[in-house]
């Protein structure tokens, strides 16, 4: 099966169209989902590099590795890498009565 590999954001709009998940509410919901753990950055390393993001990362701990599901300006961004990923995010969406888009 091929990766999907595209990235999608969970965001709720307000009326004027701008963002209104808060990194408390997030850090709120996400404290209530045992499969999740909150990192204040998130590190990778490809070819012998390595590179550390700062940011709020809800990391989901699925299959024996982590997903990182980032908090950035009132919306939560994720690459969807597998369809179970997809079915991760569209649960989370729902909960916090958000939309689900590609961006």
């Amino acid at each position: 099966m091929q990766p999907m590999n595209k990235r999608y954001k969970i965001t709720r709009l307000d009326d004027a169209g701008q963002p209104t998940l808060t990194l408390e509410e997030c850090q709120a919901f996400f404290a209530t989902q045992p499969d999740f753990v909150y990192m204040d950055s998130f590190g990778a390393a490809q070819d012998g590099v390595q590179m550390k993001i700062s940011g709020h990362f809800f990391m989901w701990q699925v299959e024996g590795g982590q997903v990182p599901f980032r908090f950035y300006e009132g919306e939560i961004y994720v690459a969807i890498t597998h369809p179970v990923v997809l079915d991760r995010a569209i649960h989370i969406a729902e909960c916090l009565e958000a939309l689900y888009i590609e961006g």
